[in-house]
């Protein structure tokens, strides 16, 4: 049952050579065809390692992506992926100054990621294929906004909804029947510091925690039913390092026992994400949560039975056949990855998979 009881979030490390080939075509050095090659090869090529390393649902690696989020967003009709003269403020570093902007009005006509998606459905075999795409929660918080085009924000919420709705219908209409969205913008949430953020923006955090919650509802309102939708909440990822900190607690009525996703990929690596009492707010037997006690973010593998015993603490708020285990994030979500080999990557996902077996099975 999706999602499985050892899962992963779905970004891979870049094999060095697909970064080299990046650079080229950057530069001029290669075509676009010659890139797609290098591209194609690789992903078959990870699709075969995560197999056997026991991964159940396989993705592409996000492989023909350079961040999890811009590259989808910057594709949507009325969105400009563009450089700006700053980047984002992570822990101990300052992010690439790159972003998104609006141009027109947002719609889903027509994406490179639903050809990408069939290219891993096509080459996932016997196992089933994993798509992530940012949230609408992304676009909605993380784009450069444009008066002129939406004075009115209600109205760019609406083309906003209307827009994903779109492309979940195509994704499937693809495939697909696991779909992933990935979601920082609940972060801003977790801290006094996130609801600061959220003022300085003239945005008042209980309101925008109603926004958030409508925004991911009414995107997958008309989902169809055998189309498996989860939400991976997360506190930033760059380099190893992290943008926000802070339990779910603030909100965590709406997110455990408010949101009709059927499976919620939580951080839990670090002290950073606070303990498991707000799960006491899951409310539905069918909402499956993965528990994200494994870091990506360093090589080292945890203590197996630490990570037992904190999966039977989450289990005295829900049980545990609706539980699963992964590693918090995904180990690239930018193409810099994060500081660890590919090696200690598939030793993690190893991991993942022997402790599940010896917990579900």
């Amino acid at each position: 049952m999706i999602p499985f009881h050892h899962d992963h979030v779905g970004s891979l490390l870049r094999p060095a050579n697909l970064t080299q080939a990046r650079e080229q075509y950057k530069s001029g050095a290669i075509t676009l065809e010659q890139l797609t090659k290098v591209e194609n090869e690789e992903i078959i090529r990870v699709i075969d390692k995560q197999k056997q390393n026991g991964v159940l649902g396989v993705t592409d690696g996000e492989f023909r992506r350079s961040w999890w989020h811009f590259d989808f967003l910057g594709g949507l009709d009325g969105v400009e992926y563009y450089e700006k003269d700053t980047g984002l403020n992570f822990h101990k570093m300052e992010t690439r100054k790159e972003g998104i902007r609006v141009t027109g009005n947002i719609d889903f006509s027509s994406h490179p990621f639903i050809a990408h998606f069939q290219f891993l459905n096509e080459h996932a075999g016997e196992a089933v294929a994993k798509q992530t795409i940012p949230s609408p929660n992304m676009l909605v918080y993380r784009v450069d906004q444009n008066e002129e085009i939406y004075p009115d924000r209600e109205a760019f919420l609406q083309d906003t909804i209307a827009a994903y709705q779109k492309a979940i219908q195509a994704f499937y209409d693809a495939g697909c029947r696991y779909l992933q969205l990935d979601d920082t913008a609940w972060a801003d949430l977790f801290s006094e510091e996130g609801h600061d953020k959220l003022r300085a923006k003239g945005l008042d955090p209980a309101e925008e925690m109603k926004i958030m919650q409508r925004m991911i509802n009414e995107s997958i309102a008309n989902k169809p039913e055998d189309l498996v939708i989860t939400m991976h909440i997360c506190r930033g990822n760059y380099k190893s390092n992290f943008f926000a900190s802070g339990g779910y607690d603030y909100a965590s009525e709406t997110i455990f026992g408010g949101l009709d996703v059927d499976g919620l990929f939580l951080e839990f690596d670090d002290e950073r994400s606070g303990g498991f009492e707000p799960l006491k707010y899951v409310n539905r037997p069918g909402l499956k949560i993965v528990l994200g006690l494994i870091t990506s973010k360093s090589g080292e593998l945890e203590d197996k039975e630490k990570i037992k015993a904190r999966i039977e603490e989450a289990a005295a708020y829900v049980p545990l056949e609706q539980l699963c285990l992964s590693p918090q994030c995904g180990f690239s979500s930018t193409e810099e990855g994060n500081i660890l080999s590919e090696e200690e990557q598939w030793a993690k996902l190893r991991f993942v998979k022997e402790i599940a077996d010896e917990i579900w099975t």
